[in-house]
């Protein structure tokens, strides 16, 4: 089942979710306002926490949360190893004591322009 969240853009051209069998699958979250516009551009700090709220507003919206989620791969479009660490930091301390399997890139660009960060996410909720 594909979900869509009233919390979340509704700009974009996909789901942000999708559930079968216990598992939720997210498209990667972006720092987007309700707008469908990049907040903070060059604040990667400010793009990270936008990031982390809207994965979790995708997460609730399909009956999940952030400590429900067993794997992350979060996208920083730098060549900076700083960079990662800024971000992997505000991820780390937003997910505490939560400690999933995560991969951290960086890479050249992302989908919206100005766009910093993304971080898509796998999450289990059998059981519910």
């Amino acid at each position: 089942m594909e979900s869509r969240t009233a919390r979340l853009t509704d700009a974009v051209e996909y789901d942000y979710t999708a559930t079968a069998g216990g598992h939720v699958w997210t498209a990667g979250a972006c720092p987007l306002d309700a707008s469908g516009a990049v907040v903070a551009p060059g604040d990667l700090a400010a793009q990270t926490r936008r990031t982390l709220d809207n994965l979790e507003a995708a997460l609730t919206g399909a009956g999940a949360g952030l400590g429900d989620v067993v794997k992350t791969t979060i996208y920083v479009a730098t060549a900076d190893r700083a960079d990662l660490g800024t971000v992997w930091d505000l991820y780390r301390d937003r997910l505490a004591p939560h400690r999933p399997p995560s991969t951290l890139l960086g890479v050249t660009v992302l989908g919206w322009p100005g766009q910093l960060v993304e971080v898509e996410a796998v999450a289990y909720i059998a059981g519910r």
